[in-house]
């Protein structure tokens, strides 16, 4: 009876006790095989092998979980401490922005063209204008010495014309300053026409981890017939890996080798010191090549290899080489256009088998559909045109003549109209323009600038009749592919002198700005340094004896160096009765060496680290200046009204706005400006006033010739002020600082409701 009630009380709880058991128990067992799954399954077999087995039978765990290969275990990752040698000074590291750079990645393609000293200025100039701006870095290699560069050309100048002397120093060269930046290297003569947008295509099919030699393969005389050199005349690649390779034995191929040719003299170093030939194909690619006959003319050469050529060889002049280049952008352009063709009738086709079917096929065919606005904020607008006249003007006037890039763009679209319907309805009608009557463009960031052109036009027949009649097109200018444009390299490690103008109105603002800039510079160590330009009135320089109206501001400098030791702000007096900027400039200028990257700034400017890296890293040396466009706070009594602004805002509309019309600030070195200076005082010949109405800006942007880098710049912000605008200056310079202070008082919404308030005022 006792056995049974048990049973009856163990029956619920049977099945859990049953399932406990059974997973405990196979849980166990997994782990046994687990454990033996971990063990050499042959101890004796190991040993045989030569390998050691594990002591005790247990699992080793630096094997443990590894493949076969032993290539894997480049592939682990690893933490590496960090350790610092306490003895050593610390030393603040200096990071790229790059990410490119702090990988190591490559660059893809490096050109190298050789030249001689009768070729320069012809084959080599030819070759700069036809395929130069397609590489992203190309280089002149020449024997001669202290040779006169062309206009827009890099060239390297060994000093030695002998051909096998040229190739080994070219080669030297570019494994010393190059071998470590590109994946390729392209060796080409400058009698060479090579298709730049073929060899770049090329280049992208093969992989960059074998040692390549590829080129036009031609036999040795009277050597061996397994061995093959590639013709310089067709040019070569050599990959990265063969040209470190090559490098550590030039010097022997140098001292051991005698050749003629340097194509013969380098492809037997490569084969003799690396055992690699030249080869014509290689990873199904082929290096096609043509050789020109001598008087032959590029228009009539039809044949399927001249057409699929990545080089034509010989070019005896530089016209040949023009209609090559000619030519053959006229078979890559047919080309482009069979291709668009071809990709508009397949989405045609496909277009019928989309859910929106026929009615979802956007026009020009392939084109993004035009922008749908979702409020009436978002609402493109239509600019108004004719020929002679645009009505929404970059100055906000609302009529202006047409001119410059506007003109152009206005013209060449009013030619493709024409073209367009001529090639449309010809032979049986042939169209000429009379007038346009009405044009219209907008610029849709979805697809690009569209126009609407009402044109009068005259229709003829074929028969001779002509007919007046209006027609009504519309075109669209598509965006291009973007395209990178390659830049020169710039780091962070560059010294910023900041040039600081000082008037009188201003010292109300000066404690401020030496307060942010020892902050965010000289408690950082930041690498800026600070200059101090007092402009005194004429009134105020004769009294500066009893009184010095900066006498305050240099106190508090003297302040700043004996906080900061090492620290020195040197200041430097002007009088003057109109403050010019270039003036101001000029003085600056004089002063300091010519690589000095120098930041102007205003006294509303508040420093930091952040900008000034973007100052260091937006401003290249004979290439490119930058002009920051400040963010400026609005005036907080027209925008808060009373209440507690928030002392971290970071509402861009309420609190303020980008000043456009404002250009006191500027990053540009001393060489550009001296360089740009000068060009200025050959044209206005001594006429100091003319000066009066320039700023900086002025100068670069009609004198430089170099890339003007305009662009908003959140970092650098300005606490509201009231500028005091010098009637003395310019018109349009004084408007531009009206115009400045009106637009900084507060935003439109702020101005209405200020406005409404004091009515409400006024009226109570």
């Amino acid at each position: 009876m006792r056995l049974a009630a048990l049973l009856a009380a163990l029956r619920p709880v049977l099945p859990l006790l049953l399932g406990l058991s059974l997973g405990c128990s196979l849980s166990l067992l997994r782990a046994s095989w687990s454990q033996a799954a971990g063990e050499d399954a042959c101890p004796a077999a190991a040993a045989a092998a030569g390998r050691p087995g594990p002591p005790g039978g247990g699992a080793r765990p630096e094997t443990a979980g590894r493949g076969p290969g032993q290539d894997r275990e480049d592939f682990r990752p690893r933490i590496v401490p960090y350790y610092r040698d306490p003895n050593k000074p610390y030393k603040k590291v200096l990071r790229t922005r790059y990410i490119q750079t702090e990988l190591g990645f490559h660059e893809r393609l490096f050109v190298a063209v050789l030249t001689s000293r009768a070729t320069l200025n012809t084959l080599a100039v030819a070759v700069n204008k036809t395929v130069a701006h397609h590489f992203p870095r190309l280089l002149y290699f020449t024997g001669l010495r202290s040779a006169k560069v062309p206009h827009g050309m890099v060239l390297v100048a060994h000093g030695d014309e002998r051909p096998i002397w040229l190739m080994y120093e070219t080669m030297h060269y570019i494994h010393q300053h190059f071998g470590s930046d590109y994946d390729w290297f392209y060796v080409m003569q400058d009698d060479t026409y090579a298709q730049a947008e073929q060899v770049k295509a090329l280049v992208t099919h093969l992989s960059i981890n074998q040692d390549v030699y590829l080129g036009r393969a031609e036999e040795f005389i009277g050597g061996d017939e397994q061995a093959r050199y590639c013709h310089g005349g067709f040019g070569y690649l050599l990959s990265r890996s063969l040209l470190l390779k090559l490098h550590q034995h030039l010097d022997s191929c140098r001292n051991e080798i005698l050749s003629v040719r340097p194509d013969e003299w380098l492809g037997r170093c490569i084969i003799d010191f690396l055992g690699i030939t030249c080869v014509s194909q290689l990873q199904g690619q082929h290096y096609h090549t043509y050789e020109l006959a001598k008087n032959a003319e590029p228009e009539k050469e039809d044949e399927e290899e001249f057409q699929a050529a990545l080089a034509v060889h010989p070019v005896s002049d530089a016209t040949l080489m023009y209609r090559l280049h000619k030519h053959f952008s006229r078979i890559q352009l047919d080309r482009a256009y069979q291709e668009i063709q071809e990709l508009q009738m397949q989405i045609r086709n496909l277009t019928s088998l989309t859910p929106a079917g026929e009615a979802g096929l956007t026009w020009p065919v392939g084109i993004n559909a035009p922008f749908l606005p979702k409020s009436r904020f978002e609402v493109i607008s239509w600019d108004y045109f004719t020929e002679q006249h645009l009505f929404s003007c970059p100055d906000g006037s609302p009529k202006c003549e047409l001119s410059g890039a506007s003109k152009a763009d206005i013209g060449d679209i009013i030619e493709s109209a024409l073209e367009q319907l001529n090639s449309r309805y010809q032979p049986l009608l042939r169209f000429s323009k009379r007038q346009l009557l009405n044009g219209y463009r907008r610029f849709d960031p979805t697809r690009g600038m569209e126009y609407t052109l009402d044109l009068l036009l005259e229709a003829v027949t074929q028969k001779g009749h002509s007919h007046v009649l209006v027609k009504r097109v519309s075109l669209v200018r598509p965006l291009s592919k973007v395209e990178i444009i390659p830049m020169p390299y710039v780091t962070e490690a560059t010294r910023v002198q900041l040039v600081l103008p000082l008037t009188v109105q201003d010292l109300d603002f000066v404690a401020n700005f030496l307060d942010m800039f020892a902050m965010n510079t000289l408690d950082t160590h930041d690498n800026a340094l600070l200059t101090l330009l007092f402009i005194y009135h004429p009134y105020d320089a004769q009294r500066v004896s009893q009184v010095d109206v900066f006498a305050g501001v240099k106190a508090m400098v003297g302040e700043l160096e004996k906080r900061y030791a090492e620290v020195k702000i040197p200041w430097i007096s002007v009088k003057t009765e109109v403050p010019s900027q270039v003036k101001l400039m000029d003085i600056v200028s004089k002063k300091h060496p010519v690589d000095t990257l120098f930041f102007l700034a205003s006294v509303w400017t508040e420093i930091n680290m952040e900008f000034l890296n973007r100052c260091r890293m937006n401003t290249i040396s004979n290439w490119q200046v930058f002009f920051p466009v400040h963010f400026q706070e609005f005036n907080p009594a027209l925008v808060y009204r009373g209440e507690q602004a928030a002392s971290s805002s970071t509402d861009f509309l309420r609190d303020g706005h980008f000043d456009r019309h404002s250009f006191a600030e500027a990053c540009f070195y001393n060489s550009d400006y001296m360089t740009a200076r000068t060009k200025l005082a050959a044209d206005i010949l001594d006429r100091d006033e003319v000066l009066e109405s320039m700023e900086v800006f002025d100068v670069f942007l009609h004198y430089s010739g170099l890339h003007l880098f305009r662009a908003v710049e959140p970092g650098l912000v300005q606490k509201y002020a009231l500028r005091s605008c010098n009637p003395r200056l310019s018109e349009e310079l004084y408007h531009r600082c009206m115009l400045s202070n009106l637009e900084g008082l507060a935003s439109r919404s702020h101005l209405a409701m200020a406005l409404f308030e004091q009515e409400q005022a006024n009226s109570t």
